[in-house]
């Protein structure tokens, strides 16, 4: 049986990356490692072992082209609408919350919001499968 263990995605500046994701969505840098030509941060925090890997390279001086294939990374949380006061509160602009509906049965409540990259990032309320 495999076991996911990261994600990872190309960011332009450590820092302000490192900033976003602290704030966002409380991840803890657990490992840096900096190479020649590269370096990986990882970042998690206690509610996974699953952990988010910022690769940087050093040579990189152009946004990053994202293309159509990158969907996006999700979070849950307990409460979606306190963590989507506190980003907006934050100044890092979530967009709106959605209460998405089948047979007008709720199945999600939601918003997205990108990092400094441009990577889309959605935000789900703990319930049915999103847990």
């Amino acid at each position: 049986m495999a076991k996911m263990i990261h994600s990872m995605v190309r960011v332009s500046n450590e820092e302000r990356s490192v900033k976003f994701y602290s704030r966002a969505f409380s991840l803890t840098v657990v490992d840096r490692l900096d190479f020649d030509d590269f370096v990986l941060v990882y970042m998690s925090n206690s509610e996974t072992e699953f952990e988010l890997e910022l690769t940087i390279n050093k040579s990189q001086t152009k946004p990053y082209n994202l293309g159509n294939g990158y969907g996006h990374i999700a979070f849950s949380v307990s409460d979606v609408s306190v963590v989507h006061a506190n980003l907006k509160k934050a100044g890092l602009q979530p967009r709106d919350l959605v209460d998405f509906k089948n047979n007008g049965e709720t199945i999600a409540k939601f918003f997205f919001i990108c990092d400094p990259d441009g990577y889309e990032i959605e935000v789900l309320e703990r319930r049915g499968r999103f847990k």
